[in-house]
């Protein structure tokens, strides 16, 4: 994942942010096309603000700009995690989420219908981040789904998956 992310920049159709505000806040894009959702997922999320890596935007709502916010959402627990999903439009789509995982092993899911692909990012001893980019065509109509879940947890305190921002271009 790069160290700085302009979501405006990545998210030129719809982007969201989680985190700002703690772990039931969101921001997105002021005027975005609304088809990324948080569709919830499964745990309890937790707000932080100690991420490697910030994000900036110049076009959010409730909060117009933030300039380099290291926050974002975590869920702790083997089988936690979030379900994102993404609407098809026919034509070629970019989506890039950008999370990570702390003391534990995550399991990114990507379906559509009935075909998926599974991608997983693990660090045992602290915290990692990741951009995963996935580029699909989907038909109008249905929805791409994306599950980031805490396969493996390498702690007793709380092994976590956790969510910075996804952006749709």
């Amino acid at each position: 994942m790069p160290a700085q992310v302009d979501l405006t920049a990545s998210g030129s159709r719809d982007w969201i942010h989680w985190g700002l505000r703690g772990g039931d806040s969101t921001v997105r894009k002021r005027d975005g096309s609304g088809e990324l959702v948080d569709a919830g997922g499964r745990g309890v999320r937790g707000g932080w603000d100690a991420n490697q890596e910030t994000v900036s935007w110049r076009d959010g709502a409730p909060v117009r700009s933030a300039d380099g916010t290291a926050t974002g959402v975590y869920t702790c627990g083997a089988g936690s995690g979030f379900t994102l999903a993404v609407a098809g439009a026919g034509e070629a789509r970019t989506v890039r989420l950008y999370a990570g995982v702390w003391m534990a092993r995550g399991r990114l899911e990507v379906r559509l219908g009935e075909l998926s692909r599974t991608l997983r990012l693990e660090d045992p001893h602290t915290l990692r981040s990741a951009e995963f980019t996935v580029r699909f065509q989907a038909p109008k109509g249905t929805r791409v789904v994306l599950n980031w879940v805490v396969e493996e947890v390498f702690t007793g305190e709380c092994g976590s998956v956790s969510l910075q921002a996804l952006t749709l271009r």
